[in-house]
């Protein structure tokens, strides 16, 4: 696109759907390589352009999201992802950053294994497992504990004499692939769809509400690094931590090997290609560690990543195969994303039948037509892409893929708006996205329905229940008690949370309503600008671009979404059912004790959110940041603190607990 701002939101958009797909559905809909391009550019743009960075952007988060099926698990330290790498050349800049970091080369690399998995925490109190949990976002996770202790791998007491008092530890947990043959077989027998590949299916195993479904599958684990560690000295490298896991039972990895350097590292790359296709378990790719942990705290960690670490990845996996047809799917914020309908074809151990085509500018780049001889990839082990037409191969009778003009779920209105590459289905009552525009909705930064989460949504849209996000404030008790898994107290509750949600404020309730564009500070500033929805709905695009920070393509996102057919309707229902639809008067931004002053926060705190924190603070004039710099006045460090605390004594950032911070605010 040559407007880089709407080329950043697009691209946030279509992040943000793959990541809920990964995450949240175990749906993986693009390879793990796509996504990493996809991310990749948008860093690249919000490099380029630092004014168009958000808070809400992808990039400014570890990833991902957590389901409402079990209870939340704050992860302290955060669980970070990785960086990728794919060729020689990335390895070697990860090397030289190292280096530069150091000041010398590193004391040695640890090269493990990356097994394809699900990540998963382990927390071990005087020896004995207390709590397993899912990685999640990064620094909430789901609490899986019935699961895992299901995984006869996974010890239940740690087999040192002298444990430690507390010990977490990290790792993946995973399927063989005779376990996972086994299972898709039972699922074919039995007439249902089977997994994609063996990470799917792991994750589906651990995420199970009948443990004794997740005891059949099989799971396994590895162990590959620290979580917490408290009553005895943490070990000297990451060699001396993977060998103290085998010591108290946990399993590591036989795939590693101490490299002195990266020409080491890249020799052992080049080795293991040709053998990993022979382990009993799948693996894409090597994880280079820093190997020692003095160094690894020096290199420190961005919010997304460790600076020590990298996982250096295969090239995604190749065939042939025909196009018989196109189907077209329907995401929340209505994009149709066209997926070749495929003349099945083996794999890397899965039989493909379809394929991603992205989008329709794709279609145009590739040249595909129905009836293409076409080259598919799976990088990454999940849904595949078609990569290039063999044009050589045509017949002639090949046809034209073309935009559908209806919705394929709903047959309303499909349009493409200028500046974009998707065409989106523009009926806000479509139930393909419906699902998914209440999850948002109901989201923790949104309206905060707790207990509404993806099992109970589903039901209600299922049932004819909910029909539109209405439909969420006109629900009774009994309607609750015909869903599955609900009795009196379960609905009593939900139905307090409904009702508590109908005191946000007006910027909650617009970043709720999922408008493109509109993130968490976007809302807040629309809000603040226009003071009641009455107002918002009727500004023209002219008057929404006098709010700072408001370009173009935001401004005409917000004005189309109020000029939707029936959006009127559907708002006067939200304001008849109680919500509110103003936003409180901000406090002074002049004279105030905050005006001008930027906190970051870090740890957590007892007596309020992270969010509630940085909102108090914005009420009193100040500004609320993720990344700690020079420009920092404060940060607040509460229980468990990450990296922050550390990088602000360095900077000489003034550090406030949680009692300094409430005494500054006037609580």
């Amino acid at each position: 696109m040559k407007n880089p701002g709407a080329e950043i939101a697009w691209l946030r958009e279509e992040i943000r759907e793959h990541e809920r797909r990964y995450y949240l559905l175990d749906q993986p809909s693009i390879s793990d390589e796509e996504f990493d391009r996809l991310l990749e550019r948008l860093k690249a743009l919000e490099s380029a352009h630092p004014g168009l960075v958000t808070r809400d952007s992808p990039t400014q988060r570890v990833g991902g999201g957590v389901s409402g099926a079990f209870a939340p698990v704050r992860h302290y330290p955060p669980m970070l992802s990785l960086d990728n790498s794919y060729s020689e050349a990335d390895i070697r800049a990860f090397d030289e950053r190292v280096r530069k970091s150091l000041g010398r080369s590193p004391s040695g690399y640890l090269v493990e294994a990356k097994i394809d998995g699900l990540s998963t925490s382990l927390l071990y109190e005087e020896g004995r497992l207390s709590l397993g949990a899912t990685r999640g976002d990064g620094e909430r996770g789901e609490d899986v504990t019935a699961n895992v202790r299901t995984v006869r791998v996974i010890p239940l007491r740690l087999a040192v004499k002298r444990p430690p008092k507390v010990f977490e530890v990290r790792g993946e947990a995973y399927l063989a692939k005779s376990d996972f043959e086994r299972i898709n077989k039972g699922l074919r027998e039995a007439g249902k769809e089977p997994f994609v590949n063996p990470r799917n299916c792991a994750a589906g195993s651990l995420r199970q509400k009948d443990p004794s479904v997740a005891a059949s599958r099989r799971l396994r684990f590895f162990a590959h690094s620290y979580g917490r560690l408290e009553g005895m000295a943490p070990h000297r490298t990451q060699s001396d931590f993977l060998a103290f896991c085998g010591e108290c039972g946990l399993p590591v990895t036989g795939v590693k090997r101490l490299c002195k350097d990266i020409e080491e590292v890249i020799a052992f790359y080049e080795d293991f290609k040709g053998k990993r296709s022979s382990l009993p378990y799948e693996v894409d790719g090597l994880v280079v560690k820093a190997d020692s942990r003095d160094e690894q705290a020096r290199l420190g960690a961005t919010a997304k990543s460790p600076r020590w670490a990298i996982a250096f990845k295969y090239p995604g996996r190749q065939a042939t195969t025909t196009i018989e047809s196109v189907s077209f799917s329907v995401g929340r914020t209505g994009v149709v994303t066209p997926v070749a309908e495929l003349k099945p074809v083996f794999l890397a151990g899965v039989t493909i039948s379809s394929a991603t085509l992205h989008n329709f500018e794709e279609v145009e780049r590739l040249g595909v037509r129905i009836g293409d001889t076409v080259v598919i990839e799976r990088a990454g082990e999940v849904i595949p892409k078609v990569v290039k037409v063999v044009s050589e191969a045509r017949s002639g009778r090949e046809g034209p893929i073309a935009p559908p003009k209806t919705c394929p779920v709903c047959n309303g209105a499909v349009v493409k708006e200028e500046e974009f590459v998707a065409f989106r289905c523009i009926n806000p009552s479509c139930p393909a996205q419906l699902k998914r525009s209440l999850l948002h909705f109901a989201s923790r930064g949104a309206l905060d329905i707790q207990g509404c989460g993806e099992a109970v949504i589903d039901q209600l849209v299922d049932k004819g229940l909910v029909k539109d996000f209405a439909g969420l404030f006109a629900l009774k008790k009994e309607d609750l008690l015909g869903l599955e898994l609900f009795a009196d107290k379960r609905a009593e509750n939900l139905l307090a949370e409904i009702d508590k949600a109908k005191e946000r404020p007006l910027s909650r309730l617009l970043f709720a309503l999922g408008i493109r564009q509109v993130g968490e500070k976007t809302a807040r500033d629309l809000a603040q600008s226009f003071k009641t929805l009455d107002r918002l709905r009727r500004a023209s695009a002219e008057e929404l671009r006098a709010v700072p920070d408001v370009g173009p393509v935001v401004a005409e996102a917000v004005a189309d979404f109020f000029r939707q057919p029936g959006m009127g309707r559907l708002l006067d229902r939200l304001k008849a059912a109680g919500l509110k639809m103003s936003e409180p008067e901000a406090a002074p931004r002049q004279g105030v004790p905050l005006s001008g002053k930027s906190f970051v926060f870090t740890g957590e705190l007892d007596s309020m959110s992270r969010s509630e924190a940085e909102e108090k603070v914005r009420s009193l004039g100040g500004k609320a940041s993720s990344s700690v710099s020079k420009k920092t006045s404060y940060v607040v460090v509460g229980k468990e603190p990450g990296s922050k605390a550390g990088k602000a004594a360095k900077l000489g950032v003034r550090a406030l607990d949680e009692a300094a911070f409430r005494k500054l605010i006037g609580e």
